[in-house]
């Protein structure tokens, strides 16, 4: 136990007419909509690197934060942010928590040390998890932070750094499958080019679609049952990222024939750093089939990096937890919060506050899109638009055997004069709106 959190009472349900802010106004861990429990459908998990290794530092100042176990560079301050860490996700109530390996220990001398650093905390994980402590929704690596990583991870232009990415990837695979994780990552932090003058763009790419390969082996070697996941990413740190976006990962997967054994874990923020949507990501994971998991956060529309600020938009919220519903909810996967307090939020309890606050956002967007999905709000006019689809002739179109000067000629034949229909958005906007 740690007293960094001792005057904090465990978060509790006070409905939608409670002013506490460290109560829920809308997130019912009981409520059910359908066959399912709020709690079962959002799955949520709370990260570790934000929470309590990020030190409030921002490109332009130094460290805000001081808590106590900062700068953790020994065992036992590890544990005492083990502590503080076990009792926030107790005082939340989430069913799951997330790390890399960066984030629990700190770096041994030795690559070996690192590593035995690492499964000593893993133990006291385990312990913890054993009192009734949350489970590990995926563990990952931090292959990005340190100066060797300048270059890339798996796509390094040094052999002996491909060979320290494997050996990483290795233990913290060992150590989440020993932890019962559902999922491992990988977030190619550095995994992109900053320039082209020195870049061989497919030796790098052949690479890491190897190593990607090598992981999936060996997750079948020591009969890990999660998933796999790629986190797309489109820049920050380098200038292009070859995980741009969620098309741009399942054409990498297509390439090496990986694209039935690994998924993808969509960021708002990513989504929106590559000029997309959150729900435009959701969707198209869900339409390539490798839809997996989901980091809740959001960014400053103002500033063009990556804020990972909590949601606090009902509507971006409701039109995520729409295309997660639609493709059929989370197996593995769940909503792990990569966001971060703002640097001048100091206390403990702005900690707590904050996942309220953006638990009660996730609440309200997947009551309302479970309302719509029930009630064909989108649906109907959906299929309403394509109706013209269901023909035989139209169908015909499309089915096999069918030629461009065929139709070609069909279509001159009948001397077809189009007109156009509307699309109906507002109204569409305006349904979505109702449902908030």
């Amino acid at each position: 136990m740690s007293d960094y959190f001792a005057n904090i009472a465990p978060v509790t349900y006070g409905g939608p007419n409670t002013t506490d802010p460290m109560q829920f106004r809308h997130y019912n861990p009981a409520e059910k909509l359908g066959d399912k429990t709020m709690a079962e459908h959002l799955r949520f998990a709370v990260c570790y690197w934000h929470n309590f290794v990020w030190e409030g530092n921002d490109p332009f100042g130094g460290q805000t934060f001081d808590r106590p176990w900062f700068p953790a560079d020994t065992m036992d301050l590890a544990r005492q942010k083990a502590d503080a860490a076990f009792d926030m996700f107790r005082i939340l109530g989430v069913p799951y928590f997330c790390f890399h390996d960066h984030d629990v220990r700190p770096e041994g001398g030795t690559l070996a040390e690192s590593h035995k650093r690492l499964n000593e905390m893993a133990d006291y994980f385990a312990e913890k998890m054993a009192q009734g402590g949350p489970k590990l929704l995926w563990g990952t690596a931090n292959m990005f932070s340190n100066r060797r990583y300048m270059s890339g991870a798996s796509t390094n232009p040094d052999p002996d750094v491909f060979a320290y990415c494997a050996s990483t990837v290795k233990a913290c695979m060992d150590v989440t499958h020993r932890l019962g994780g559902e999922n491992y990552v990988l977030w190619g932090g550095r995994e992109g080019y900053e320039t082209l003058l020195n870049t061989n763009l497919e030796r790098e790419l052949n690479q890491m679609g190897r190593f990607l390969s090598m992981v999936v082996d060996y997750k079948h070697k020591i009969g890990f049952k999660g998933a796999i996941l790629i986190e797309p990413k489109p820049q920050e740190p380098t200038k292009h990222q070859y995980d741009f976006d969620v098309a741009t990962v399942y054409g990498f997967l297509k390439r090496f024939g990986l694209e039935h054994e690994v998924k993808v874990n969509v960021e708002q923020g990513h989504a929106i750093l590559a000029g997309h949507s959150f729900e435009h990501e959701l969707a198209m994971a869900r339409t390539l089939g490798i839809f997996g998991s989901i980091d809740m956060n959001r960014n400053d529309y103002q500033s063009g990096w990556d804020t990972d600020q909590f949601p606090n938009s009902p509507v971006e919220a409701a039109m995520a937890y729409y295309e997660v519903l639609m493709a059929g909810g989370f197996t593995t996967g769940g909503t792990n919060f990569d966001a971060k307090l703002r640097r001048q939020s100091l206390d403990a309890s702005d900690l707590i506050a904050a996942h309220v606050g953006g638990m009660d956002i996730c609440a309200r967007g997947l009551r309302a899109a479970h309302a719509m999905i029930a009630d064909e709000a989108l649906e109907g006019p959906r299929r309403a638009r394509y109706a013209g689809w269901e023909s035989e002739a139209a169908a015909a179109m499309l089915a096999e055997g069918a030629t461009l000067d065929g139709i070609a000629a069909q279509a001159e034949a009948a001397n077809l004069r189009p007109v156009p229909v509307s699309g109906q958005q507002e109204k569409l906007e305006n349904i979505v709106s109702r449902y908030i």
